[in-house]
C-alpha cells in the first residue's frame, strides 16, 4: 500500500507501508508424538520438552532465559537439602571395625595327630617343629606353670568355664604367666620337646570337672 503525502513536489514524502504476513509455517505448541517416538537420535523425552520450550510463544510467556532455565532444571538430580551435611558426617566418622573371636580352635595352626587318646595316653599328640606358636583352645585364665627336664617337660594349664581345663605340653618356650587371662589369640609358649619327648610335638590334655576326655570330642571337626 502506498500512502502520498500532500505537500509541494520537491518536498513530497512516499511512504511504503508493508503489512506482515503471519508466517503459514508456525510449528504447532505440542511436537508430534509420532516422530518423536520414531526418531533414533536423542532421548524422546528431552526431545518433547525442548519442542515446547523452544516455542516461540512459549518463549514470549516466560522469556528465553527462564525457558532455558526450565529446560536445563528439568534433567537435575534432585537431592535432599541436608544430603551434603549427612555425607560429610558420614565422611568423618570413623569406620566400624568389627572383631570376632573363636571360641574353640586347635592349639596349632597346623593339625597332624601323630597319637590319639589312650587309656596310658590320656590325651592327642600334634606334629610340628619348634618354635611353632601355641594357642589356648578356647579362652581363660592360666591355672599353673611347670619348668621340667622329666615327664611333661615345659607345660601351661589353662582353666575355662563350667570346670573344663587344658592342658599344654613338652614347650621349649612359656609366654605366660600364672592367673594371666589369655583369650584364643594368645600365644602360651612354642612347641618343642622337653622333658620326655620323643621328637618335636605337642602333648594336649583335656579335663571336664577333673576327668581326662578325649580332646577330639570337644575340639571342632
Amino acid at each position: 500500500m502506498q500512502l502520498s503525502i500532500n505537500l509541494l513536489t520537491k518536498h513530497r514524502l512516499d511512504l511504503q507501508l508493508v503489512k506482515r504476513r503471519k508466517s503459514v509455517n508456525v510449528a504447532p505448541l505440542f511436537p508430534d508424538l509420532g516422530k518423536i517416538r520414531r526418531s533414533r537420535r536423542g532421548n524422546k523425552v528431552s526431545r518433547f520438552f525442548r519442542h515446547i520450550f523452544e516455542h516461540n510463544k512459549i518463549q514470549k510467556l516466560l522469556g528465553t532465559n527462564l525457558a532455558i532455565l526450565a529446560i536445563a532444571s528439568s534433567f537435575l538430580p534432585t537431592s535432599h537439602p541436608f544430603t551434603e551435611e549427612i555425607q560429610e558426617s558420614v565422611i568423618t566418622q570413623a569406620p566400624t571395625v568389627f572383631k570376632t573371636e573363636i571360641a574353640l580352635q586347635y592349639p596349632v595352626e597346623f593339625i597332624k595327630i601323630t597319637q590319639g587318646y589312650r587309656f596310658y595316653h590320656p590325651g592327642i599328640d600334634l606334629d610340628g617343629i619348634t618354635g611353632d606358636p601355641i594357642r589356648p583352645i578356647m579362652s581363660g585364665d592360666v591355672e599353673g606353670i611347670q619348668y621340667s627336664t622329666y615327664g611333661y617337660g615345659n607345660a601351661v594349664l589353662v582353666s575355662h568355664n563350667e570346670g573344663t581345663m587344658s592342658f599344654y605340653a613338652h614347650l621349649s618356650k612359656i609366654f605366660v604367666s600364672k592367673n594371666q587371662e589369655v583369650t584364643t589369640s594368645t600365644v602360651l609358649g612354642e612347641m618343642g620337646a622337653t622333658g620326655r619327648a620323643y621328637g618335636d610335638h605337642l602333648h594336649l590334655e583335656v579335663f571336664e570337672n577333673g576327668n581326662a576326655i578325649n580332646p577330639l570330642n570337644l575340639l571342632p571337626r
